[in-house]
C-alpha cells in the first residue's frame, strides 16, 4: 500500500509542477533517489509518466488520458443530465436516476428525488444487478447478443425477490420487448414494493451508454401508470442523448 500511495503522490507532484527530476521527486516524497527512480520507472512502463526529452525530467504520460477517458463520459452524462433529471422528478413526482454499466452491475451516478419521494432510498454509487433493475435491463438489452450472454454467464441470475426473472429464456424475451417498445419495466424485481422504468441514453454514435430511470412505490407507480408516463421518460432520455451529441 505504501508503494501505491507513493506512486499516486508522484503523479500528483508531476501534475502540479508539470515536470520534475528524480532528485526533486525523491525529496518531495522523502525517499532515496533509487526508490524514486524505481517508482518513476514503474509508472513509465505503464505510460503514466514519460521522460521529457534528454534532461532527466519526467512528466505525466498519455496513459493518464486513457484512464481519464473511462470516467469523463460518465461525468458528462451527469452534467448534461442534471437539469433534465430535476425537471422529470418534479413532473413525474418520482425518484429519477442516471445509471451506467460497471462490470456486471448497473451503478447509479446521479439521483433526484421527486416531491412524492421524500423517503426514497439513495441509490447513488450503489451497484445493482442488471437483470433485476430497469436501468440494467436497458443496458443489457442493447448489448450485442454474444457479449450479453457472456456477461450473464459470469454474473448469474440471482433471485433478489420472488419476482426477479431468473430464467435466461424469460429474460431474453423481456429484453426483446424492451428493444421493441424502447423502455424497460421492473415490478418488484429488486425490492418488494418498488416499481421502476428506464429509457436509453445514447452517445453521438448512437451507442447506449446510460439509462435514465424513474422509480417509486408499486401502489403509486403502477404498471399502467408507467406505460402512460413512458413518453415523458423517453423524451427526457432523448434530450440527454442530444446533449451528448446524438443527432438521431
Amino acid at each position: 500500500m505504501q508503494s501505491v500511495d507513493r506512486a499516486i503522490t508522484v503523479m500528483e507532484i508531476l501534475a502540479q509542477r508539470g515536470e520534475a527530476g528524480v532528485s526533486e521527486v525523491a525529496a518531495e516524497i522523502d525517499v532515496h533517489k533509487s526508490t524514486a527512480f524505481r517508482l518513476l520507472g514503474a509508472l513509465e512502463s505503464r505510460g503514466l509518466v514519460e521522460q521529457a526529452g534528454e534532461r532527466g525530467k519526467y512528466r505525466l504520460g498519455f496513459g493518464i488520458v486513457r484512464l481519464a477517458g473511462a470516467v469523463t463520459g460518465r461525468i458528462d452524462i451527469t452534467q448534461q443530465g442534471r437539469p433534465i433529471c430535476e425537471r422529470l422528478a418534479e413532473e413525474l413526482g418520482e425518484t429519477v436516476n442516471i445509471a451506467v454499466m460497471q462490470e456486471h452491475y448497473a451503478i447509479n451516478l446521479y439521483q433526484v428525488r421527486g416531491p412524492g419521494a421524500i423517503t426514497a432510498h439513495n441509490w447513488v454509487g450503489q451497484l445493482t444487478p442488471l437483470h433485476a433493475t430497469s436501468s440494467g435491463k436497458i443496458l443489457l438489452a442493447h448489448l450485442p447478443a454474444e457479449e450479453r450472454a457472456a456477461l450473464l454467464t459470469r454474473a448469474g441470475l440471482k433471485k433478489v425477490t420472488p419476482h426477479t426473472i431468473t430464467a435466461r429464456t424469460k429474460l431474453e424475451k423481456d429484453l426483446a420487448a424492451v428493444r421493441e417498445r424502447g423502455y424497460s419495466l421492473t415490478r418488484e424485481e429488486l425490492e418488494i414494493g418498488l416499481h421502476a422504468m428506464a429509457a436509453p441514453v445514447r452517445d453521438r454514435d448512437g451507442n447506449v451508454i446510460a439509462a435514465l430511470s424513474a422509480s417509486g412505490p408499486a401502489y403509486r407507480l403502477t404498471e399502467r401508470r408507467m406505460h402512460g408516463l413512458s413518453p415523458v421518460l423517453l423524451k427526457g432520455a432523448e434530450e440527454i442523448s442530444h446533449r451528448m451529441g446524438f443527432l438521431g
